[in-house]
């Protein structure tokens, strides 16, 4: 698609929105752009801007509409545009139409920025010119302009922007894992799984796609991709690609050589395993020696807002995993602890059930404490479940404060929200952040 002197409007003015301007610009195009919140501030980007209402006599004529990844594609200028036959793509096949090197594309319920993290950690070891980008918060826009022929793009991928692919072909792609997660925005499970599958459908039998063999979902389908597969496992031995032990050794399932142990990282925990397992089957498979990738991973500290240590305070330790933006991510955070928990939990409902999440709970958790648009909600499925150990809270403040006189000397406070954070935050990481401040002033 040759975007040169056509018009066209970026829809969604957030970071990859004014990203996809500013690329748009260099590509030639007459760009406009719009939000549907009028109120907004738009720094002069020397382009037409539209907020709230638009105009249907200039909106009807362009020639492409470029979406961020935030905003659904059944909103009426979605439903406007596509009346008027303007093709709508998103911010990641906009920078793929101008990407000149190698690209690697991960997705996933759970697990994406860990494992993109450590993905490009190993790469940059291997090859200096590596960029990551896309959901982890470097849009990909931004970056692809210096991308060469012999450099390498690292690709954390949400279902919303894989909604809006078309060429976009990674040379290998991986899918962690399929849980329900953005029903509100998706509506139903077999969408938000499409969605998620679109990560390969322009894949051939070149390419590589990385799936996680205890993923039902995952397992049935690997048969109907167009590419070649490689499994990972943390339950059990396969015949192909990797798996752990019961030892938590990492082995090469075709010879059964061990590869390295998971004891021997930071990164503890059945998911921290299956992040490993994709990393190396991906990075692997892209030429880098295994030595440099054991050397990596063993030397890689968990990202930010996943499971973060925070700080020890009167013998309790404070950790940050506001990243657990679902219940499954939240299971994960709930797995990671190893002795009596305080956590606190709820925020922006997504549409998820929690009865996994509570169920969980058995051996772990000591106290629930509840804020958010959530809180009533996941409070019934608590009493449905026989948990009884929670309390409403209405502000962050407060929970951190009535956590701290809960928790006893060995014991550990969580902040797992199984939520999004829109309801008061603007972001997970905004909703850390707070977090990780109001323990850091405990004393």
């Amino acid at each position: 698609m040759n975007l040169k002197e056509k018009k066209v409007v970026v829809v969604g003015l957030g970071k990859s929105g004014l990203a996809a301007c500013e690329i748009l610009k260099k590509m030639g195009a007459f760009v406009t752009l719009y939000d549907g919140k009028k109120d907004l501030e738009v720094a002069d980007m020397g382009v037409p801007v539209y907020l709230g209402e638009y105009p249907d006599e200039v909106f009807a004529t362009f020639d492409c509409a470029v979406f961020s990844p935030g905003v659904p594609l059944d909103i009426p200028v979605a439903e406007f545009l596509k009346e008027n036959n303007v093709p709508i793509i998103g911010e990641i096949e906009l920078a793929y139409l101008m990407e000149k090197g190698h690209v690697i594309g991960i997705t996933g319920t759970n697990g994406k920025t860990t494992t993109t993290t450590l993905v490009g950690e190993i790469m940059k070891a291997h090859n200096e010119k590596t960029f990551v980008v896309g959901n982890i918060g470097n849009p990909y826009t931004k970056e692809v302009l210096a991308t060469t022929e012999d450099s390498v793009t690292v690709a954390e991928i949400s279902s919303f922007q894989l909604e809006t692919v078309d060429t976009f072909v990674p040379e290998v792609s991986a899918i962690l894992n399929i849980t329900p997660d953005h029903l509100n925005r998706h509506k139903t499970m077999e969408n938000y799984i499409d969605a998620k599958f679109a990560i390969t459908k322009n894949q051939t039998n070149e390419h590589l796609c990385v799936l996680n063999y205890e993923d039902e979902v995952l397992r049935e389908r690997a048969d109907k991709l167009s590419c070649k597969v490689a499994f990972f496992s943390s339950k059990r031995k396969l015949e192909n690609g990797l798996y752990k032990d019961e030892e938590r050794n990492i082995i090469e399932a075709s010879t059964g050589r061990i590869i390295l142990n998971q004891k021997e990282t930071r990164l503890p925990g059945d998911h921290n395993a299956e992040n490993i397992m994709a990393a190396l089957l991906m990075t692997l498979e892209m030429g880098v020696p295994e030595t440099v990738a054991v050397e990596v991973i063993r030397k890689f500290s968990p990202v930010e807002h996943r499971v973060e240590f925070v700080k020890t305070v009167a013998g309790v330790d404070y950790y940050n995993d506001s990243k657990g933006t679902n219940p499954d991510a939240a299971i994960k955070g709930i797995q990671s602890m190893d002795r009596p928990t305080v956590l606190i939990g709820g925020g922006y409902d997504k549409g998820g059930d929690f009865t996994e999440w509570i169920q969980s709970f058995e051996g772990r958790v000591k106290k629930l404490l509840l804020l958010g648009a959530t809180k009533e909600q996941i409070a019934k499925t608590a009493d449905a479940c026989g948990f009884a150990d929670y309390q409403l809270v209405d502000t962050l403040e407060e929970a951190v404060m009535l956590a701290k006189g809960l928790a006893e000397e060995g014991d550990a406070v969580l902040l797992s929200p199984a939520c999004a954070s829109w309801d008061m935050f603007d972001s997970y990481e905004q909703r850390g952040n707070m977090f990780k401040d109001l323990v850091n002033g405990l004393e």
